[in-house]
């Protein structure tokens, strides 16, 4: 369900307080004001002190989600398999589902995901149990002490391993802001492309990231002249890609344009240590989607 708009009375009574008899810690309560979730008679409610009486409207998370299952789990943290088209969190303050909706469904409030994945990219994602896995897990992504394999499939053949190193700067396309471009004054990107398989006239490939850019992988091989099959934004025309994402643009076109109804991008291995203990953890998924093509 993501974010939903409730109503309260309140009878002269501290705001925060007030929350907090809700249900939301002080953490919580003190960011749905900084962030401009909470009024009262209408009016946003800016400080944390503030007390009065009437209607309070507070935006507050309610998960509902898709219903979906870890695939291994720990006391502190869980791994998805993400289906592609599951966005990990509700774009903005849209009522939509998304993989936090679960999450949070399955462990409470203090439950989240450490990293992101796109909504058209499937495969394997974190999420923490409590705020002290997510503390230690973000860490070890921000120190890049987490090994991310991707699987893809990619137009053309590909005959040797190859690093790319090209740096990435988002949201300077001229026509399409959501795509990032190839720029001298990106930041540095590297991307380590591995040939596994030919399938027709396509490449099975594995992808380590040695950095995590906003669509690192996509933009990384399409300027190879290796874009991935079902790709609607890398590889196709900026008409195209606005359509797309306009909702505008049928599947049956989208297979045709594209070679595939979704994008045929895989998170299917991580690498990672947790309280001394070194994980290992591998989708066999990319398979049946293959199959499916």
């Amino acid at each position: 369900m993501g974010f939903v708009v409730k109503e309260f009375e309140i009878k002269n009574q501290k705001i925060l307080d007030f929350l907090i008899d809700l249900g939301f810690s002080m953490r919580e309560a003190k960011r749905a004001i900084d962030r401009g979730r909470v009024s009262l008679n209408g009016k946003r409610v800016t400080e944390k002190s503030a007390r009065g009486s009437g209607i309070l409207k507070a935006i507050v998370f309610e998960p509902n989600g898709y219903g979906l299952k870890p695939v291994f789990e720990t006391a502190h943290f869980a791994i998805f398999d993400k289906p592609s088209g599951v966005a990990i969190h509700p774009k903005k303050l849209a009522n939509t589902k998304s993989l936090l909706d679960d999450v949070r469904a399955l462990w409470g409030n203090n439950a989240n995901l450490v990293h992101r994945l796109d909504r058209e990219t499937s495969g394997l994602v974190i999420a923490s149990k409590n705020k002290f896995a997510e503390s230690v897990l973000k860490q070890a992504f921000q120190n890049k002490n987490v090994k991310k394999s991707y699987l893809a499939l990619v137009k053309g053949h590909l005959e040797k391993t190859l690093t790319i190193k090209k740096p990435i700067l988002a949201n300077k396309n001229e026509n399409i802001k959501v795509k990032v471009i190839i720029h001298p004054d990106g930041k540095e990107s590297v991307t380590i492309v591995k040939p596994i398989k030919k399938i027709g006239d396509n490449t099975l490939v594995e992808c380590d990231l040695l950095t995590g850019r906003q669509h690192q992988i996509r933009v990384h091989l399409f300027s190879i002249g290796h874009p991935v099959v079902g790709d609607p934004l890398y590889g196709v025309s900026n008409e195209f890609a606005d359509r797309y994402l306009n909702k505008q643009v049928t599947e049956e076109e989208r297979i045709k344009t594209t070679g595939a109804k979704r994008l045929m991008l895989h998170s299917y291995k991580l690498e990672f240590n947790f309280m001394n203990n070194k994980y290992v953890i591998k989708s066999d998924k990319f398979e049946e989607y293959l199959s499916q093509l």
